[in-house]
């Protein structure tokens, strides 16, 4: 039997309580790193082009292909318009005076156009947010390829009104079924599984671990799903709030057409709610069941989806997915008493 789900009775502005926000890889979250350039007023605007080709044949920034080599003079009055980029200061000959002359060789670069060097900080990686491209540009002009998608998740405006209501109706489901552990002297951490396609449930779980000290909630969950499909290892009878229904005619994302006629493996493209922040276990499971997302409400010491390991971002691994954090995190009261 499908596992019902509860309506959720409360107002529009329940929603508005908690934000989505999306769990990104170390490289799209951490400050900008900058290193140490020389750069130099352009005193002819005409010898531009001559000086980049030059330059960038002398000196070419290796790896910094994101670096733009001229930009505009930022102080209001400048008698020059522009700034080219010379080259690093690791790059740069040894020299006891820096001048211009000792940074190009006589025969290297025509620097006739050129005045004095001077140093500037440039960004030593390419921006991957758009907050990382707003800071980098403010040392120098970088090129930047938007993820939209990001960008908008990291607003807290990636999901609409109707989506955040249903996201809240799943996650209240997994709720549910982590205060009936707890009832039942577990850990009170419930788990639903949700394919997107259709908005069903295909499975719904709690913290097991009274008889299994692996059956973590998004582990029951994942058993469950695969009990579903004709197969699972274990039974989970005795607990009424761990369920499971079959796909039946559900039709899955993310999987090609030739193919939709088959059976999914096990979670692939599938949907994850989870109260509390998998731990390193489960968050292997989830990669090895091919789950497309995960939401979860509130971290975890060990949580291994943000706060101590990012594992759906290691690179390395065969699959990844994206994950977000925060789902009802504001109903203190809700997580408090259950998790």
């Amino acid at each position: 039997m499908e596992p019902q789900r509860k309506r959720w009775k409360g107002s529009e502005c329940d929603t508005d309580s908690w934000v989505a926000y999306p769990v990104l890889s170390d490289e799209q979250s951490q400050d900008v790193e900058l290193i140490e350039a020389f750069a130099a007023p352009v005193l002819n605007k005409k010898e531009t082009s001559r000086l980049v080709r030059e330059l960038n044949i002398l000196y070419p920034l290796n790896g910094l292909q994101h670096i733009k080599r001229v930009r505009a003079c930022k102080e209001k009055g400048s008698p020059h318009p522009l700034e080219v980029l010379v080259c690093l200061i690791g790059d740069a000959p040894d020299m006891k005076v820096t001048s211009i002359d000792s940074l190009l060789p006589p025969d290297g670069v025509r620097h006739d156009g050129l005045g004095e060097p001077f140093v500037v900080k440039v960004p030593a990686r390419p921006p991957l947010t758009r907050t990382q491209f707003e800071l980098a540009s403010k040392h120098w002009p970088t090129s930047f390829h938007e993820d939209k998608q990001v960008t908008v998740a990291l607003r807290g405006e990636l999901f609409s009104p109707p989506q955040k209501a249903t996201m809240h109706m799943h996650m209240m489901t997994a709720l549910t079924a982590a205060k009936a552990g707890k009832k039942m002297g577990m850990e009170a951490v419930g788990a639903v599984v949700v394919n997107p396609a259709t908005e069903r449930i295909i499975a719904v779980g709690h913290d097991c671990r009274g008889d299994n000290p692996l059956h973590h909630a998004v582990m029951v969950c994942i058993d469950l799903v695969a009990r579903s499909q004709g197969g699972g290892c274990y039974s989970f009878d005795r607990y009424p709030a761990c369920r499971w229904i079959s796909p039946g005619s559900d039709t899955f994302p993310n999987v090609p057409d030739a193919e939709a006629s088959f059976q999914p493996y096990i979670c692939t493209g599938y949907d994850l709610y989870v109260t509390r922040e998998p731990c390193v276990m489960c968050a292997m499971a989830l990669v090895h069941s091919r789950i497309g997302r995960v939401f979860y409400g509130t971290t975890s010491a060990d949580g291994a989806l943000g706060t101590k390991f990012k594992i759906h971002t290691q690179k390395d691994l065969n699959h990844h997915f994206e994950v977000y954090r925060g789902i009802l995190k504001s109903s203190d009261a809700i997580l408090c008493g259950w998790c």
